[in-house]
């Protein structure tokens, strides 16, 4: 009995635990994704490659198990490549497949003909083709392996025309089975100098980073941060690990936590332009940091001790190890009473700006009015620069990795294939998706996939006419008028909501806070795809001074 190639790909994905495929089929892979089909595995179909792969990504974020993309040959994996740099980037796994041309024609300008392997190779852990077609699984084995395990990051298999369309025996096929995670703990004599300090520490600030919810550590932090009874500041995409609603939540109160804190936590969390380089932290803190991967340590900060392993079984080292709460009395202490004050003065201005109610709408008003309504097991995805940056500071979250966003890349474009994963991941819960304009641009057509895959899918589209900042009619018309229309703008008050209704979903424009909430409402009550396009202040021309960049 014999087996073709695309089937011995099916066959292995599925000994590997894999659920389901993200891609876009052509030529070689239609055979590898019908095969996908047949051993019952969900194959979801995009409209471009970059969001297929973004959707695999973020499926590795949400599930801990590589999410698999498949595409084309050539300009496919040149596309998908995004994907790919996306979960390098931001440590998830991911293993690409891409179909490539046949190995007799390499070299003589072969359809699509491309040197994948070599052009992935520096943004992967792993990249390879299999030398015949009865090693594909111990192939696909070895890059699910290392996109996986140690520090997660991509992986990606060539799969050559002829290898998909050639046969093997089925006696030559090697069987492969799951993956098998080994973990670590820290350095005893490290974990004992961490608790030292902490045991020391009399502003202690514990920093909550996007590989702890990836870690799945909720747990061990939550029994962390009871015990120790210190202030968190989660990452974005940290949010959720300790529920933002918890007391000692640092969040409103970030600058203060960051530049008064003498011992510094980080707990999956590298200090990158996330935590501004390290640059807002107290010269003199003694910082301690867990991480999994050793080269990630001190990194634009000296550590004063390192705690490399798995995140949950350290922290369960460091629980055990402290002797209990930093102070006696935690909630009369004089620093988190000033914390508490900063954060109750910053709320103040927070709610102040929800009770704006001019129309056009701001971006705080808007989000006001969504969040009301939005059940507390909501699953959000956030994109876009103001869009995303704003949001952070306005949604909580009460469970791990309910929040995805741009994340450490700092890429446009994934918002839906990020909510499509989420949605599939999530099926029992509803996803929103909250983008701005320009953001929505990139991957606007996976309305039609949503649609397609029956996914009940919210999309609001927050739509200020333009990039960062944009023009309202009269000034766009103006400033065109005169030759001097910015780079930054886009056509005003276009009608995505009629882009959505083309493609099979609901379609809603809101243009005042009432609308606004009577569509999310709406939305959140029908069972299919619903889009939201909310027009707010465009903001007129201006310098751009984009937060997170700022210092």
């Amino acid at each position: 009995m014999s087996l073709s190639g695309a089937q011995v790909v099916a066959k292995a994905l599925k000994q590997q635990g894999v659920s389901v495929v993200f891609g876009i089929v052509g030529i070689p892979v239609v055979d590898v994704a019908e095969a996908i089909q047949a051993e019952g595995i969900k194959f979801i179909s995009f409209r471009n490659e970059q969001s297929c792969s973004y959707a695999a990504s973020a499926w590795g974020f949400l599930t801990g198990q590589p999410g698999v993309c498949l595409v084309v040959s050539g300009p496919g994996v040149v596309h998908a490549l995004a994907g790919v740099v996306n979960s390098q980037v931001n440590l998830w796994p991911l293993v690409l497949i891409g179909g490539s041309c046949e190995t007799t024609l390499e070299g003589a300008g072969a359809f699509q003909e491309c040197q994948q392997v070599e052009m992935c190779r520096p943004y992967s852990k792993f990249s390879a083709r299999p030398q015949r077609i009865e090693l594909i699984p111990t192939v696909l084995q070895s890059a699910t392996r290392h996109a996986a395990l140690g520090r997660p990051g991509a992986a990606y298999i060539d799969l050559p025309a002829d290898f998909i369309q050639g046969s093997v025996d089925t006696s030559a096929v090697p069987s492969i089975g799951p993956l098998r995670p080994v973990f670590a703990q820290a350095d005893p004599a490290a974990i004992r100098e961490a608790a030292a300090l902490l045991a020391n520490a009399r502003s202690p600030l514990i920093i909550v980073g996007k590989g702890a919810a990836y870690a799945r550590a909720e747990t061990a932090v939550r029994a962390l941060v009871e015990k120790y009874q210190a202030p968190f500041l989660p990452t974005p995409m940290g949010k959720g690990v300790v529920p933002d609603s918890h007391k000692r939540n640092a969040s409103s109160a970030r600058s203060s936590a960051l530049r008064t804190a003498d011992v510094v936590l980080l707990l999956g969390a590298r200090v990158n332009w996330i935590l501004h380089f390290g640059k807002r932290f107290n010269p003199q803190a003694k910082i301690i940091q867990v991480d999994v991967h050793a080269e990630e340590m001190g990194t634009n900060v000296t550590i004063d001790v390192a705690l490399q392993g798995h995140l949950p079984l350290v922290v369960e080292q460091l629980t055990a190890a402290i002797a209990g709460p930093f102070t006696a009395t935690p909630d009369t202490n004089e620093y988190v009473c000033a914390l508490h004050e900063h954060a109750q003065a910053n709320g103040a201005k927070q709610a102040a700006k929800y009770a704006d109610a001019q129309v056009p709408m701001t971006y705080h008003r808007a989000f006001y009015e969504i969040k009301q309504r939005l059940p507390e097991d909501v699953v959000l995805v956030s994109e876009g620069a103001n869009t995303m940056d704003i949001a952070r500071t306005v949604f909580d979250f009460e469970e791990p990795r309910r929040r995805l966003d741009c994340a450490t890349f700092a890429n446009m474009g994934v918002g839906m294939g990020f909510a499509i994963a989420a949605q599939l991941h999530y099926a029992n819960q509803r996803v929103v998706a909250i983008v701005g304009d320009s953001a929505f641009g990139f991957s606007a057509m996976e309305i039609e996939t949503s649609v397609r895959s029956r996914l009940p899918l919210v999309v609001i589209v927050i739509n200020n006419n333009g990039i960062y900042f944009g023009l309202d009619a009269a000034e766009y018309e103006r400033l065109e008028d005169q030759g001097k229309l910015p780079t930054t703008a886009l056509l005003p008050d276009i009608r995505y909501e009629l882009v959505a209704e083309a493609c099979g979903a609901r379609g809603i424009l809101a243009t005042t806070p009432e609308e606004l909430g009577k569509a999310v409402d709406s939305a959140m009550a029908h069972d299919g795809v619903t889009l939201i396009n909310c027009l707010i202040r465009p903001g007129g021309y201006q310098k751009l001074d984009f937060a997170w960049m700022a210092k």
